[in-house]
């Protein structure tokens, strides 16, 4: 089940910042990709490390964030970023929507850290932030109708199925991995997915503008 689009009828803004994540996040690759192993073990967030100096390594939960473990990672992350991350800027604004999207990746990365803080494998990819996006898209909008791509059907469904499915995945896959640990999932870092989608979830209550209704029209 893979999201292919949804409803931007209603969106005001140009999503400018999310267009700029976007692009940050290809041409941090690029240059992971020219830099080899050297470049990811240097800006990635490798948590036994972190816990030797934290404050040494503190610049790395968030260079990590704009890193990738392959085409794959890096083109799955940025269309969920395209689809859900426009609107939710349109909610919040450009500058507390990118505000927001940092914090939500800084406490994936936490979250992570918590729940495997030995672990040599370094940590990358943008995914906390954007679940914390997700989170902040079902509470927003919770029955707009997502295109996901079934199979060989294009169907559309409410992001409550769409995202909630998403979740539902992550919170399986951690319990069956031994709480999130990286080296235990296959290198995914579940616990930085359910630590930002859940950030994204109370954060957008504080983030979010009011929609004013457009005032009455007198003929």
């Amino acid at each position: 089940m893979i999201p292919i689009g949804d409803d931007n009828s209603q969106r005001r803004l140009v999503p400018v910042v999310t267009w700029i994540l976007v692009i940050l996040n290809v041409a941090v690759f690029l240059l992971e990709l020219m830099g080899g192993d050297v470049f990811i073990m240097m800006w990635s967030f490798i948590p036994a490390r972190f816990m030797q100096d934290s404050a040494g390594n503190m610049i790395t939960i968030f260079t990590s964030m704009f890193m990738h473990a392959g085409w794959f990672h890096l083109i799955g992350n940025m269309l969920y970023l395209i689809i859900f991350g426009d609107n939710v800027e349109d909610r919040f604004g450009h500058v507390k929507f990118l505000l927001f999207y940092v914090l939500c990746g800084f406490i994936a990365m936490l979250a992570q850290l918590i729940a495997a803080p030995y672990v040599t494998i370094p940590n990358l990819g943008a995914s906390g932030a954007i679940a914390g996006v997700l989170g902040a898209y079902l509470v927003l909008f919770p029955r707009r109708r997502v295109r996901v791509l079934l199979g060989w059907w294009i169907v559309h469904l409410p992001a409550l199925i769409v995202i909630g499915g998403w979740i539902l995945i992550q919170v399986l896959s951690s319990l069956g991995s031994l709480a999130g640990s990286a080296s235990a999932a296959g290198g995914v870092a579940y616990m930085a997915h359910i630590g930002g989608f859940l950030s994204g979830l109370v954060l957008s209550f504080f983030f979010r503008n009011r929609v004013r209704a457009l005032p009455p029209s007198y003929m």
